[in-house]
């Protein structure tokens, strides 16, 4: 079993430095014009002659209501009429993506997030998962990771039953926090009720995994009136949580500048709510995954990082690392082998470049071999907490201490400051590095010094 977490303020203190999130590396920040539809139409070729099984996204980038917080890709909207131009040219990008795939590739996992997925009708539901199951090679027995992000406050009963009938069997609940007055400063007004529902609704229905996101740091939160909302949640036994630190970009993201600065938490407050938070949920049986993920021992998160199987893709932490992954719809980002690629993130591009009978693929990257060793590695740290250099060395056919020579001053310095274990064999995170572990992927990122840090929430 692996360690618990061990807090140290003076570390945290320390080590609490802006950086990626590691979905991938390199990043999305390197993502770059010179990648495009030929780039993907290859990858796809190579995925279909490799036969290797797949993972869906679909971005639904709806919303009827802003939340001030939220820096999705999204489109705040009171009419649903809006919906039926995108899904066309949804359509039609599913359709000229699947065939040059082999009906033969299994879709392990499948994911609609947003936006607001449930903000589609139900027929429209229906239609586009229709047009998934003609195109893509769905299971039918339940087997597969099929999820989807729901709105308490945009779905019911027979919103649940619907999704339970069209193949989901997981779903990821927002929540944010339940304190009226910090719901009022973000503009979120949802009921502890409402939420409940829909729990109550998906455990009815079977959904065999439930996951509610909680954000800290957000305006008019105090250490003690998140604890009750984090006891609240509790109280509801999600199988999983995520509890993210707000990041407050107002000059990125355009909402965020309804947010009144003077009522956000003090940066000692924000650090007494996620020690808290992680007391809380550690007492009521739930095991940190990494980066504000937490789960139930009995999840298959949990199970796969003891068993140092698990993986890190667009969609966070997975079991399915080794699907190649397929973006749909606007923003949406691919994995495919070693080619990365996004959408156009403009709704009126991407739409009209589909209506154009051409793949909507705007930017992104093809990897090197320096690229692949590093994500390598920073894949097994921020998963498994722990690193086999003799492994990389007989997977990329290197001298581990050798290639990363220049590294070792600085990852000495860690393990001096008991944030890893190292010797010439291993590095090991240890229980009071496991909060800090982004910080030492950090050391492995070639292309950190060029970033504007700005670009990157802070570690804790």
């Amino acid at each position: 079993m692996l360690d618990a977490i061990r807090w140290d303020s003076d570390l945290i203190h320390r080590y609490d430095i802006a950086g990626p999130r590691y979905t991938s590396y390199p990043t999305a920040v390197q993502f770059n014009s010179q990648v495009g539809t030929f780039d993907l139409l290859h990858a796809l070729r190579d995925s279909r002659k490799a036969l290797r099984p797949l993972s869906l996204y679909v971005h639904i980038p709806f919303c009827a209501n802003i939340c001030y917080y939220c820096a999705c890709n999204k489109v705040i909207t009171k009419d649903r009429g809006r919906a039926l131009p995108y899904l066309q040219r949804l359509e039609q990008e599913i359709q000229l993506v699947a065939c040059h795939l082999n009906p033969a590739q299994k879709v392990e996992q499948l994911h609609l997030g947003g936006g607001t997925p449930t903000f589609l009708s139900h027929d429209e539901l229906r239609q586009l998962m229709t047009c998934l199951r003609q195109h893509f090679n769905l299971l039918d027995d339940d087997s597969g990771d099929y999820g989807i992000e729901i709105d308490p406050r945009e779905a019911d009963w027979s919103t649940m039953g619907l999704l339970r009938e069209l193949g989901f069997n997981r779903v990821s609940v927002g929540l944010q926090d339940l304190d009226p007055d910090v719901q009022r400063a973000v503009n979120r007004l949802q009921s502890l009720e409402e939420t409940r529902a829909i729990i109550e609704a998906a455990r009815t229905l079977q959904f065999r995994s439930i996951n509610i996101d909680l954000i800290y740091g957000l305006p008019k939160q105090t250490p003690d009136n998140f604890a009750r909302t984090v006891d609240e949640v509790i109280n509801l036994q999600p199988d999983r949580l995520s509890v993210f630190n707000y990041a407050h970009l107002p000059e990125r993201f355009m909402p965020q500048r309804r947010i009144n600065s003077n009522d956000l938490p003090a940066p000692a407050d924000k650090l007494e709510m996620l020690h808290r938070t992680i007391e809380q949920l550690t007492a009521a049986g739930y095991r940190y995954i990494g980066m504000d993920h937490f789960a139930l021992p009995d999840d298959e998160l949990a199970i796969a990082q003891e068993e140092s199987t698990l993986q890190r893709n667009f969609q966070g932490y997975t079991t399915h690392g080794h699907c190649d992954l397929i973006g749909l719809g606007v923003s949406a980002i691919s994995q495919i082998g070693d080619l990365y690629c996004q959408n156009n993130s403009d709704l009126n591009q991407y739409q009209n470049t589909l209506a154009s009978a051409q793949l909507a693929t705007s930017r992104g990257l093809l990897c090197n071999a320096d690229d692949r060793l590093r994500r390598e590695v920073i894949q097994q740290i921020i998963c498994n907490l722990s690193l086999e250099f003799a492994s990389i060395e007989r997977q990329f056919n290197i001298d581990f201490g050798g290639y990363f020579a220049a590294l070792w001053p600085r990852l000495t310095e860690m393990a001096a400051d008991g944030l890893i274990e190292l010797d010439h064999e291993r590095l090991t995170v240890l229980p009071a590095g496991r909060l800090l572990v982004r910080s030492v992927c950090m050391v492995f990122d070639a292309y950190l010094e060029q970033q504007n840090r700005q670009r990157f929430s802070r570690v804790i």
